[in-house]
């Protein structure tokens, strides 16, 4: 799919299998594999119904797993409460393997409400099947019989003790890597090609948007922003690297081709550069990044820890502005490794823009902070290892 959690998926999956675990993939119907074999994708899965519980038991019992590890957010899975007794049902069938349940977003879970009378009832006698104390109304099971809970941010880790505080002493904070392959700028060659693919000169300076773009992104900021500057500063090019997202985001459809619109009516359409979806596991995306000067992260929720886009954006070395959320990880330290600003301040943004373009210390300052930033949260080896961690004893074992 063309969605981060899915890119993401994908990278755990190869780390997995890089260090000679057997993985098992199990996903929906029309959902492709890779063309690494070493990953067995099964996409049997029709819409992760009640009626599916006995296709999720018959998978898993062929299997027979060491491990399982549950990526979950309600959106994936139509809202629907049946994964969130998974963990249950896991425990039923094999006792002593590790379930793990990592939280890909603490704000949207499961919502019985919306499932039919039948499906209701058919919940409320699964929570006595599992037993009433420690179910959760979105969550189900999730946090109580996870043996192991991932959270990718502090937020999101916040949120869930919040939602059941007993789980709090079983959460471990693993932000997500870069979910694309990075391409070595030794000598500036990456960045030169990737100029050159632009199309623009030495003297010109590229302001950047990184990731898939629907509503919550807050493109619109970042394009006032940008018409504020160009309007001052000529040589300045505007870059959106990513397309539409697959998940049935809220207002997503038509958020793409609104954006572009926009882009018109503020007259920067002819200095910005909008490249669509990029393959994951190709050199264009890093190219393009490495071609950046800085990049911009307008959220309107905020910039956090599980974002993916951030990650691949430090591991770059990019100066990088970004939102203020209602709970900001410790990480972030304005001045240091971002500089920060209020959502939806368009005109903030752009003193931000104009600031970095005008003093090259400072981009040196944040560039040395974003990859001292990659290098302390966002390696793949070492969310790996703390995954592992999670899944351990028994998996922890066949590491070779």
């Amino acid at each position: 799919m063309h969605a981060g959690e899915a890119t993401n998926a994908y990278h755990l999956c190869k780390q997995l299998v890089e260090r000679g675990i057997e993985v098992h993939v199990l996903t929906s119907i029309g959902n492709v594999g890779t063309a690494d074999a070493r990953i067995r994708v099964h996409p049997i899965m029709q819409n992760w119904s009640w009626t599916e519980l006995l296709r999720a038991r018959t998978f898993l019992k062929s299997c027979a797993p060491d491990a399982i590890f549950l990526m979950y957010i309600g959106l994936m899975y139509k809202f629907h409460p049946m994964v969130t007794f998974l963990p249950t049902l896991c425990k039923k069938l094999f006792p002593n393997v590790p379930f793990v349940t990592r939280y890909e977003s603490a704000f949207v879970g499961a919502d019985p409400s919306k499932t039919g009378l039948i499906s209701r009832v058919f919940r409320k006698l699964m929570v006595r099947w599992a037993g009433i104390r420690g179910v959760v109304y979105s969550s189900g099971t999730l946090l109580r019989d996870s043996d192991s809970v991932i959270a990718l941010c502090e937020r999101h880790r916040a949120m869930l003790i919040e939602e059941w505080p007993p789980v709090g002493s079983k959460v471990a904070l693993i932000p997500p890597p870069p979910n694309l392959f990075i391409a070595s700028n030794d000598g500036g060659e990456a960045r030169e090609r990737g100029r050159k693919r632009l199309g623009v000169g030495p003297a010109e300076f590229v302001v950047t948007f990184f990731g898939y773009l629907y509503p919550i992104k807050g493109i619109e900021t970042l394009l006032r922003a940008f018409a504020t500057v160009s309007a001052q500063r000529p040589d300045a090019k505007l870059l959106f690297i990513g397309g539409k997202v697959d998940l049935d985001v809220q207002g997503g459809a038509s958020y793409f081709d609104e954006m572009q619109a926009l882009a018109k009516t503020l007259q920067i359409d002819g200095r910005t550069t909008w490249t669509g979806a990029f393959k994951s596991t190709e050199e264009d995306a890093s190219l393009l990044l490495h071609a950046s000067d800085v990049c911009v992260l307008p959220f309107l929720e905020g910039v956090q820890l599980n974002n993916s886009s951030f990650a691949s954006m430090v591991a770059h070395g990019l100066p990088i502005i970004v939102t203020r959320g209602p709970l900001m990880d410790q990480a972030f330290v304005h001045g240091e490794n971002v500089l920060t600003c209020e959502p939806k301040d368009h005109q903030a943004v752009a003193r931000l823009l104009l600031h970095v373009m005008d003093d090259a210390a400072l981009r040196d300052r944040l560039r040395a902070g974003a990859l001292k930033l990659a290098a302390d949260w966002f390696s793949w080896e070492t969310a790996t290892e703390k995954t592992l961690t999670a899944l351990r004893p028994r998996l922890s074992a066949k590491v070779t």
